[in-house]
């Protein structure tokens, strides 16, 4: 499938590096010999066409590469003004998801205050979040390096126990499965179950064992 990216890692030495493609969860791996205009200099910054292909179960790799139209008209300072353009969307999403964590700690405080919740909860909620974070910054590199991933169902049975922020601050740490609609589809389906659970307990509508 015809791809367009941007080259975000080369190793020079050895001969390979990473695409990033907004439609792709994980950065697409690249040899010096899948370019198809011999004489290419690849360098860190450079818009990409490409041919998506997956060999083996491995990540996704590509092939017939060559430079993007545009990228010789492209100045320089477009590449820094990238992450400008990105500013507005990343403060949407974070203003609703700082108010459901600010909701959330307050849940859990007044289920500590009234007895609902056990202090001790807390910390196993803690755990969970850095578990979840973990897991994610691994299939992260699994995804790049081609080894055996984490399933989708572990990330979102992982959210749904506790460990949602965790994951959000691993999604976008990592730039890991946020172009994935249907995933985070679940995701926040998983963050609204699990705060409804916590609701429904601590405001007693489901009785204590």
């Amino acid at each position: 499938m015809k791809r367009q990216g941007t080259l975000v890692r080369w190793e020079k030495d050895r001969g390979f590096g990473f695409i990033r493609c907004p439609e792709i969860s994980a950065d697409v791996f690249v040899h010096l010999r899948d370019f198809s205009e011999r004489g290419t200099a690849p360098q860190v910054g450079m818009r990409l066409d490409f041919e998506e292909i997956h060999v083996g179960g491995k990540g996704p790799r590509a092939v017939a590469v060559r430079a993007a139209r545009a990228q010789q008209q492209r100045p320089q300072r477009r590449q820094q003004q990238q992450p400008q353009r990105r500013s507005p969307r990343s403060a949407s999403s974070s203003l609703p998801m700082a108010l459901l964590l600010v909701g959330y700690a307050a849940l859990l405080g007044y289920g500590v205050w009234t007895g609902r919740i056990p202090p001790i909860a807390l910390g196993v909620l803690l755990l969970l979040s850095l578990l979840t974070f973990f897991v994610y910054g691994f299939d992260k590199n699994a995804a790049q390096a081609g080894r055996w991933r984490t399933a989708e169902n572990t990330l979102h049975l992982l959210s749904l126990a506790g460990g949602w922020p965790g994951a959000w601050i691993a999604q976008r740490l990592f730039r890991h499965k946020v172009s994935k609609t249907n995933f985070m589809a679940i995701y926040w389906a998983t963050v609204l179950a699990h705060m409804a659970a916590v609701g429904a307990w601590v405001g007693k509508l489901v009785p204590a064992l």
